[in-house]
């Protein structure tokens, strides 16, 4: 059924989800591979490690940020070829110098800033492309497939990933994420040179009612980057009422989540006792909760229109994480890990590729790229300063505390999302928003 629904998405998007299944799955089989490599070959400390995750994340956002508005009005397939080409080349850096003993943390550093700010523009590009991509009512359709495939390589990438490292090395995985971007970079050409760059649109208001924004003739040439354009993507997103509260729940349950992730280690592994292979399955088996969800989304939406459905998924995401605060030892500790997180990953298996067509659909075609890369910096950066912060708060009331306080402000979160959807033309597979 899959590939009758790539079928009907037509050659070039069949080429895009190509592109974007075989870096997925090199991307989760290297799963921390870089924190790995820091911990078995340079035999850093947990300080060290932190610090790794925390400079990528932060240093690659910030590098990131002109990178959209430079790429707005260019072409987005050669933009998604040359960060593939990027990543891969920057973590083939990484077996050649340690098969040369030359390995070092500074160059796993550099490393992961360049990979980080490389993820914020491809994920920037591949949106705007695909929307140029497809018709509105296809949009839905085509997230749900990325999202389906991200849950199954979350599901199976790290066990296998960390087989492949206990079996042939700490590299292995490295140069298959490598390669998996070389392929993207071959599927991503194959889908040929057809795209036209997005023109700059003449006295265009930011929204309807304000203002003109800009009076800069249209044409086919890209402008030059100015330094007021850096702020253009958080510009529209804060001043558009169906993005900016969606954007401010999605920004902070994201990184709550996240900033739980290294407590959930040191409390399972570290003070519950459950063996790593137990930590790894309690967070890979409930990955087909994202499969499930992923499949459902387009049926909800067309029963229920699009805003219900982000709603209710998105309230329900929120009631889950604080669940967590109850692990306790053994075989029932365990289930009630898998069953929080089966129900957390099912909402967000519905609720991310809603949310990325509503997205698309709240953003026109010559803003998408700068709104999607502001998007994606602001995740990173507030994942970042959350990870430190509930670091430090583990460290001075315990890591079951901290993801305790994490889950009840999860519970506040369902207030962020946007109540009413602004009056627009209705979509053609919504039909409850048709009728009203």
């Amino acid at each position: 059924m899959a590939g009758a629904a790539g079928q009907r998405l037509g050659r070039e998007f069949r080429w895009l989800w190509t592109a974007y299944a075989v870096s997925v799955c090199g991307t989760r089989l290297a799963f921390d591979a870089l924190p790995l490599i820091a911990v078995l070959v340079l035999d850093v400390g947990p300080a060290e490690v932190s610090a790794l995750a925390a400079t990528g994340l932060a240093v690659g956002a910030a590098v990131a940020v002109p990178l959209g508005p430079w790429m707005e009005f260019r072409r987005k397939r050669p933009v998604m070829i040359g960060t593939d080409l990027l990543r891969a080349g920057a973590l083939l850096t990484v077996p050649a110098a340690y098969a040369l003993d030359l390995l070092s943390f500074p160059q796993l550093l550099l490393v992961s800033v360049v990979v980080a700010a490389a993820d914020i523009t491809f994920g920037a590009a591949s949106g705007a492309f695909l929307k140029s991509l497809l018709p509105p009512e296809h949009l839905l359709a085509a997230n749900g497939r990325f999202e389906a495939t991200n849950w199954t390589a979350t599901m199976l990438g790290p066990p296998l990933g960390g087989a492949a490292i206990g079996l042939l090395g700490p590299v292995v995985t490295l140069v298959t994420d490598a390669v998996s971007y070389l392929l993207s970079a071959t599927a991503l050409r194959a889908i040929g040179d057809t795209e036209r760059p997005v023109e700059r649109p003449s006295k265009r208001p930011a929204h309807p009612g304000e203002a003109p924004v800009d009076g800069t003739p249209p044409g086919p040439a890209a402008p030059r980057l100015r330094a007021r354009d850096l702020l253009d993507g958080w510009r529209y997103i804060l001043t558009s009422p169906a993005l900016r509260p969606l954007f401010l729940n999605t920004i902070l349950v994201n990184g709550l989540i996240m900033a739980t992730a290294p407590l959930l280690l040191v409390l399972m592994v570290g003070e519950l006792g459950f063996t790593p292979w137990q930590y790894g399955l309690a967070f890979a088996l409930p990955c087909v909760g994202g499969l499930i969800g992923s499949r459902l989304a387009r049926r909800l939406v067309a029963r229920h229109g699009q805003h219900r459905v982000l709603l209710a998924t998105g309230a329900l995401r929120a009631c889950w994480p604080v669940g967590l605060a109850f692990i306790h030892p053994g075989t029932t500790g365990l289930v009630l890990v898998m069953a929080v997180e089966l129900g957390l990953i099912t909402c967000m298996g519905v609720f991310n590729p809603v949310m990325a067509t509503y997205r698309l659909d709240e953003t026109p075609p010559d803003r998408v790229a700068r709104t999607l890369s502001a998007w994606s910096v602001t995740s990173k950066l507030t994942i970042a300063a959350l990870t430190a912060l509930w670091g430090l708060l583990a460290a001075v009331t315990g890591p079951r505390t901290a993801v305790a306080a994490a889950g009840a402000l999860m519970l506040a979160t369902p207030l962020l999302l946007p109540r009413h959807r602004p009056a627009r033309h209705p979509r053609k597979d919504d039909p409850a928003e048709l009728t009203g």
